[in-house]
């Protein structure tokens, strides 16, 4: 398989390429995501692998060599186009410096796939997005048939928000707003444990978004009080919710279901097909009450009952000597340093 990296002209227009994949693109490809990733000292590295475009985020390791992460990535859409792949990928990233490729490839979990990607050679490792598993919801069809085919108790909780006076409205990624966010955002994480990322790396990422047309801030109020907020963005078919909170003191029932299905409406506006509801428990452990995500999955099944698993992340050895240091103890040390340094993940 040929492989090289891209031409200027296919990197000025870069998120074409991406949507030409046959996954038919991730946000978390797109242009928009590697110039965010900019400000954790990831360098871009846009590559062509015989005609699927992949963003490389290539990051240093001090007498290591260069770690590649390829979020939500490589944009293909089976195993055996994965397994194709491979070997070009391995022999391109030797050449370059690379000790060991990060994948995410967005293929849904089987018994099968399973067991071809164990056969690959990679290396199972902690996913970098938080959308291992997740719920899905086809909003292709009419606005009322998509709320007709909502599940009773997600109907119920949204009709009741709207009697009980929320309103939600799209608001501007401004500095005010971006705040207001942050901290409900910042306490909701507190409370169910989970890191947020600074203020100043947050509300780039809002506004990098909403400025390129791809993403929106919305806010949900009752009786003249914020109680929920929430980011949508947009990449060609597909929606995401990517980020949400709501006040712990004052909770309206349907409030949030209310506030994702104006999400919905916005999306569907923009032309998406597919709306990921932005990650829930495994679907093996969505029902049970003591995953520390329970409540999350509750709510977002709630539009699908449907979780759907993906196979994964992936370490890709490139130099196995090199990638072993890394695992032992280089790993561990670098992120220790950076989030003292940074106060945020690494990766």
């Amino acid at each position: 398989m040929d492989i090289r990296f891209a031409t200027p002209d296919e990197v000025g227009a870069w998120n074409t390429h991406i949507l030409a994949n046959p996954d038919e693109g991730n946000v978390f490809q797109g242009d928009e995501f590697a110039e965010q990733k900019k400000l954790g000292n990831w360098t871009p590295r846009h590559i062509v692998a015989h005609k699927i475009a992949i963003t490389v985020l290539e990051k240093p390791v001090l007498a290591i060599g260069k770690m590649w992460y390829i979020p939500k990535g490589p944009g293909i859409e089976s195993t055996s186009a994965l397994n194709d792949l491979l070997p070009s990928l391995t022999t391109f990233a030797r050449k370059n410096g690379v000790f060991a490729v990060k994948i995410e490839p967005e293929l849904e979990k089987s018994n099968e796939s399973m067991r071809l990607i164990d056969e690959m050679g990679l290396l199972s490792v902690k996913p970098i997005q938080p959308h291992n598993s997740t719920v899905l919801l086809d909003i292709s069809p009419k606005l009322d048939d998509i709320m007709a085919g909502l599940n009773q108790k997600g109907r119920h909780a949204l009709r009741r928000a709207e009697r009980d006076g929320v309103t939600v409205e799209q608001v501007d990624t401004n500095d005010k707003n971006c705040r207001l966010f942050y901290k409900m955002l910042a306490e909701t994480a507190k409370a169910h444990s989970f890191v947020v990322r600074p203020y100043d790396y947050q509300s780039s990422f809002w506004r990098r978004y909403t400025n390129a047309g791809l993403g929106q801030l919305f806010f949900a109020y009752h009786e003249g009080t914020l109680i929920t907020c929430g980011f949508a963005m947009v990449f060609g078919k597909k929606s995401l919710y990517k980020d949400g909170a709501s006040i712990r003191e004052k909770t309206v029932y349907g409030a949030s279901h209310l506030l994702q299905w104006h999400m919905i409406q916005w999306a569907k506006k923009q032309g998406s097909k597919t709306h990921d509801l932005g990650g829930a428990p495994p679907s093996d452990k969505v029902h049970d009450e003591k995953h520390h995500h329970y409540g999350i999955g509750r709510f977002k099944t709630s539009f699908n009952k449907q979780v759907t698993d993906y196979v994964g992340a992936y370490d890709l050895p490139i130099k196995p000597i090199h990638y072993k240091l890394w695992q032992i103890f280089a790993e561990r040390l670098t992120l220790r340093h950076w989030w003292r340094k940074h106060h945020q993940s690494w990766y």
